[in-house]
């Protein structure tokens, strides 16, 4: 077994993960098993009780585990399946630790972060390194170990000292450090600084760590005498002085490091036994993903919908699946974060300039997605979005919350139940109208790690159902899930035989999983998180559906047996039918180049009449590319009654009338 760690300096957050990933890619691209773990040094025992806003999204496994983000890209990368035991905590070596202790298996010694805590660190990874992960019953070849946080942290320090052991514990021959640092390039300057990689380096030398490997990140690419300088004050060869400047794509950061012959250098390192001469086709299929993304030219809308929009790695995967799906699709994508609180109606007092851009926002977007989370806030502006994207015939995907989020709206304003929501919104009201309910079960009293868990299996109960044809038209799927609350059964009759069908459930039939809306283009919902279980190479079904919907495509894909036509390429050319149904009419007297569109920022800013302070502007713009190159402009007016059919979507008020001059077509 060989072992690689990957440690940071100067700052966290420099892309540790994304290089470890890459180092994976690279070694199985080379015909090894990879594996990883990732170190986190937090006293939590796991990930599953952090805010968003603390570490980002809470990735879960197959096993249930709540770890890190960083698996993600780990298991994206890599298209291995991890386990919980992948992600060490502080909080999961102590309670080890101390559970041995009370069991008596130290023997009455004295407990110690010293040899008894870096033991257990080495025998844990050890362990898992041995644990197969790519589906077959060999053990990984390789283990790749990232250690988070910075080197001088105190609570990284008994992982610092455990790896200082390590590396004579499996001999020096299979071990290996590659230190990653930021090259600042201060604006007065001009020029990249070295000091804080140089003093980086030195404070990890001296607790007894020293990098085989440095990579420099930077902004900008670094020229050779920076690197020669390096290689001089932080005693590495110059050639294994890893220059990795800020890219286009996170997946084009396996061939940025391959240029720089890692793979060599890496297999005269390690003793691997790779041969000398990659063969020709050496990373093909990567080079062909990072050459698409490249050449993409057209694009798609979607708007993301959520609580915790300030912070894009609090839905990492949700990013990443669309990222795949869009360039399945052959089409660049535009996301567009909305707080779901600037949706509600309070906001429109409140807030309001924020109200009317997160409102237009919705409304010129190709598809709309919802995403879980936890919690009242927001519920109201996404239950708004839901009814947006069901009487527009918006593509639509809701996800975990999504999808009980579309219930609630479906239960109010289709079955008539107008206080309907969320047993999580109404903790001790036993009055309230709750179509959503909890899963006793799993809420013992303990919030940490008791939500439905894991990789379970979801079976189709009818064969008329889009995403059924989007997995292949299986019987059956297996998703990962991590939620608490559920519809309740007894209001499924009502729902279904409203035009809300349930076509996926549970083995027992007990719970509801995916949600379809009949007579509409793509108005789907799960229960389950699909964005787990995302490739690169292999986009999660239910998001290439809302993008296939997105661009007017997903009814030609499903009728050529889920096979993108030989036409769907950059250069093809989309007609009118390929548009949100709101922008395919136009006023005839709209100018071609702008339209009339009232500013509602000078409106809130003024006490002149808005009446008479009309300004020309760009209107709400789908812009791509035709067969000849040109630009296309499709434009709709947005006037003050349209913004008045916007605060009557959001109030539940609005009608559904067509033809109106200068109206958003519905």
């Amino acid at each position: 077994m060989k072992y690689i760690l990957v440690t940071g300096g100067v700052i966290s957050g420099i892309g540790k993960g994304v290089i470890a990933s890459s180092l994976g890619t690279i070694l199985k691209h080379c015909g090894l098993r990879v594996t990883s773990i990732k170190i986190d040094p937090y006293i939590n025992i796991d990930a599953g009780t952090f805010s968003p806003y603390e570490h980002g999204e809470v990735y879960v496994l197959d096993d249930g585990g709540e770890v890190d983000l960083d698996l993600g890209n780990y298991e994206r990368f890599l298209d291995v399946t991890l386990h919980r035991d992948n992600n060490i905590t502080t909080g999961k070596i102590y309670s080890h630790v101390i559970e041995k202790e009370r069991k008596g298996d130290y023997l009455g010694k004295t407990v110690q972060v010293v040899p008894h805590i870096t033991d257990a660190i080495q025998q844990w990874v050890e362990t898992v390194a041995q644990q197969p992960v790519d589906g077959s019953n060999a053990a990984p070849q390789v283990c790749i170990i990232e250690l988070g946080g910075t080197i001088g942290d105190i609570e990284g320090m008994p992982f610092v000292e455990a790896f200082r052991q390590f590396q004579f514990r499996v001999k020096r021959d299979n071990f290996c450090c590659v230190h990653v640092s930021l090259v600042p390039q201060p604006s007065s300057t001009g020029e990249h600084k070295t000091k804080p990689t140089q003093a980086g380096v030195r404070e990890l030398r001296g607790l007894g760590l020293s990098p085989d490997f440095i990579v420099c990140r930077s902004e900008n690419p670094i020229d050779q005498s920076v690197k020669h300088k390096i290689s001089n004050f932080c005693h590495v060869e110059p050639e294994k002085v890893i220059c990795l400047h800020d890219a286009r794509s996170i997946y084009a950061v396996p061939l940025m490091l391959e240029e720089q012959k890692l793979s060599s250098l890496l297999n005269s390192c390690l003793n691997l036994g790779l041969p000398l001469v990659r063969p020709r086709g050496f990373m093909r299929k990567w080079k062909h993903l990072v050459a698409s993304q490249d050449n993409l030219r057209r694009d798609v809308t979607i708007a993301l919908v959520g609580k915790y929009t300030q912070l894009s790695d609090a839905y990492a995967s949700v990013i990443k699946a669309l990222e795949h799906a869009s360039l399945a699709c052959q089409r660049r994508l535009r996301l567009v974060c909305v707080d779901a609180e600037d949706l509600e109606e309070i906001a429109k007092t409140e807030r309001p300039v924020k109200y009317y851009e997160a409102w237009q926002n919705v409304c010129k977007s190709n598809g709309l997605l919802v995403p879980g989370g936890f919690g009242k806030r927001g519920l109201e502006g996404k239950v708004s979005v839901c009814k947006w994207a069901r009487l527009n015939k918006t593509p639509f995907l809701g996800v975990c919350l999504g999808l009980q989020a579309a219930v609630i709206e479906f239960a109010r304003n289709v079955l008539g139940m107008k206080d309907a929501t969320s047993q999580e919104m109404t903790e001790g009201d036993d009055q309230a109208q709750n179509v959503i309910v909890e899963m006793l079960e799993h809420n013992p009293g303990q919030m940490g790690g008791t939500m439905r868990l894991g990789i379970k299996k979801t079976v189709f109960t009818t064969q008329k159902s889009r995403l059924r044809q989007l997995y292949g038209k299986v019987d059956f799927v297996k998703e990962r899930h991590r939620h608490r609350y559920e519809v309740d059964p007894k209001l499924v009759p009502s729902l279904s035989a409203a035009g809300l069908h349930f076509v996926g459930e549970d083995e027992q039939g007990e719970r509801m999983e995916i949600m379809e809306l009949e007579d509409h283009p793509y108005y789907v919902a799960c229960q389950y998180h699909p964005e787990y279980l995302t490739r690169p190479l292999k986009p999660s079904p239910p998001y290439l559906g809302l993008i296939l919907a997105s661009i007017g495509k997903l009814e030609s894909y499903l009728s050529r047996d889920c096979r993108m036509s030989p036409t769907d390429s950059p250069d093809s050319t989309d007609d009118e039918s390929l548009l949100p149904a709101r922008i395919r009419r136009v006023d005839a007297r709209v100018s071609p180049a702008c339209v009339v569109v009232s500013s509602v920022a000078e409106e809130t800013q003024t006490s002149s009449s808005h009446e008479e302070e009309d300004y020309v502007v760009p209107s709400i713009i789908d812009r791509g590319v035709g067969a000849d190159n040109s630009c296309v402009l499709l434009h709709t007016a947005l006037k003050m009654e349209d913004r008045a059919a916007i605060n009557d979507v959001a109030s539940g008020t609005s009608s559904t009338s067509e033809g109106s001059e200068g109206e958003l077509v519905r």
